[in-house]
């Protein structure tokens, strides 16, 4: 099978090896175009795990579908990179391809064409983050999770991840800091209610939980939850209505839904008559949809 050929230039700063082999799990151009590699072999689905530490949390069902779409029409163009599992003999675990493998299980394929690598956990963990930061797949709360289980689990510093991933030291900063919020905020970020620039005008805020879901009820701007977040006066004129503090269980169980539906859930509790109103928070009609056939279930 004919090779692509790939490109002379290494990318910036990666860590030992991995400049090579993210050349090689690179995604080709067009969807009929030949691998950047061929597969070592084929391997049957139910030996190939997930790697528990993937960065990657979220995967559109949308772009599932239509990647399952195509493997059922063409089969899976791209080999996945797997590595040895670590503790199961006879079994792989995934490096990158965790989307094509997962779209595999939806098109009934039963083999998998396959690279296999032996690669240390710090060597897949920033592989994976490196591919998804460099394709845009991760979303600012899955790229700080990231980051931080380098820092944690491998002793990386802040320096030594901007030198590896070809990161500024700021940007890895500011990233960082997102994870210093509260979880129903970072909900909102991972749901894509919130965008970073608006998370982070969020932090240190008084009341961040507050303020974030009055930014999204009022399509606020980055600049007007800077200004919001500092106390001053938004455009319609009115400052920011007080919102009764809500109780830990109260707050829990929205992170836990918003989790669970990907999108913004935001409970309000009235503890004196013992009613009140969830309110579930969609940006595209897909995911309206997905409510609805929750719903009907």
């Amino acid at each position: 099978m004919a090779t692509a050929k790939r490109s002379s230039t290494p990318k910036k700063g990666l860590g030992r090896g991995l400049s090579a082999l993210l050349a090689d799990v690179e995604q080709p151009a067009e969807s009929g175009a030949q691998p950047a590699i061929a597969a070592d072999k084929e391997l049957p689905i139910d030996v190939i795990e997930p790697n528990p530490d993937q960065p990657r949390r979220m995967f559109r069902e949308e772009a599932l579908e239509e990647l399952a779409a195509s493997i059922r029409e063409k089969g899976v163009i791209q080999p996945v990179i797997v590595r040895p599992h670590p503790s199961k003999n006879g079994h792989y675990q995934i490096v990158a391809g965790e989307r094509r493998w997962r779209a595999a299980q939806r098109a009934s394929i039963h083999n998998l064409p396959v690279v296999i690598r032996d690669l240390t956990d710090t060597e897949v963990l920033e592989l994976a983050i490196v591919e998804n930061v460099q394709r845009a797949d991760l979303n600012p709360m899955e790229e700080a999770l990231g980051y931080r289980q380098l820092m944690d689990r491998f002793g990386h510093t802040q320096e030594k991840l901007a030198a590896s991933l070809g990161k500024s030291r700021s940007h890895i900063a500011n990233i960082l800091r997102l994870l210093t919020l509260p979880e129903v905020v970072q909900a909102m970020v991972n749901t894509g209610a919130l965008s970073a620039g608006h998370a982070r005008a969020l932090i240190g805020a008084e009341d961040p939980v507050a303020l974030a879901q009055h930014v999204v009820d009022r399509g606020l701007s980055v600049r007007q939850t800077e200004a919001l977040a500092k106390g001053a006066k938004v455009s319609s004129g009115r400052r920011l209505a007080a919102v009764p503090d809500k109780d830990a269980d109260t707050r829990a169980l929205e992170a836990d839904l918003s989790a669970h539906l990907r999108m913004s859930v935001t409970i309000r509790h009235i503890s004196k008559s013992g009613d009140g109103e969830i309110t579930i928070k969609y940006k595209d009609l897909d995911q309206l949809d997905n409510i609805c056939q929750l719903l009907n279930q």
